[in-house]
């Protein structure tokens, strides 16, 4: 038998507690935490329809957008940053969090990003409101930076596409007037 010291029903223990621990289960923080929002914004859409989780979905994006701007300025000891720091930001921030963006372009009036890998992964399949997270987290440290952003995202994996494309504008008189997107201003005391 086992452990000479040990009854055969704590021994049963020991060998379930032991085989579970060893078991191949695909689950760790990270691919819960990615499981947990594509959850929550598949139940958001289909209970109250998608735009209503985009709107939703963008109050936090907000959030970690003001939040990300605060340590990078912090980190970079800068007050502002200006546009070339700002697209370095979002690439930056991307990268961070499992991202692949990169800048396609870059004018006075607009950066446009490419992105080859969603930081939610295949968890972003299907749920274009979780893309609301880009557009505020990058429309929020833009305008915070440049005073105002119209995010434009033209392409998503989470709609179908082999990657991503945002345009991300600084001028609304610009290119930016026509276009479609979510516009951004800068908060007075941020």
């Amino acid at each position: 038998m086992g452990d000479p010291g040990v009854s055969e029903p704590e021994e049963n223990t020991r060998n379930a507690a032991q085989r579970v621990r060893q078991a191949d289960v695909p689950m760790d923080a990270d691919v819960f935490i990615r499981q947990t929002l594509r959850d929550l914004a598949g139940v958001l859409q289909t209970v109250i329809g998608l735009e209503e989780a985009r709107g939703f979905i963008s109050i936090v994006g907000a959030r970690l957008g003001d939040r990300f701007n605060s340590l990078y300025r912090s980190a970079l000891r800068k007050e502002r940053l200006d546009r070339e720091e700002v697209a370095e930001v979002l690439v930056d921030l991307k990268r961070r969090i499992g991202g692949d963006f990169y800048v396609v372009e870059a004018t006075d009036e607009k950066i446009v990003l490419g992105n080859r890998q969603c930081p939610f992964g295949d968890f972003v399949n299907d749920r274009p409101g979780l893309c609301m997270m880009t557009s505020n987290v990058f429309g929020r440290v833009t305008a915070e930076n440049l005073g105002y952003a119209k995010v434009q995202i033209e392409e998503a994996i989470a709609e179908g596409w082999s990657g991503c494309r945002v345009v991300v504008y600084f001028d609304r008189l610009g290119e930016a007037y026509d276009a479609p997107g979510r516009e951004y201003y800068r908060v007075e005391g941020h």
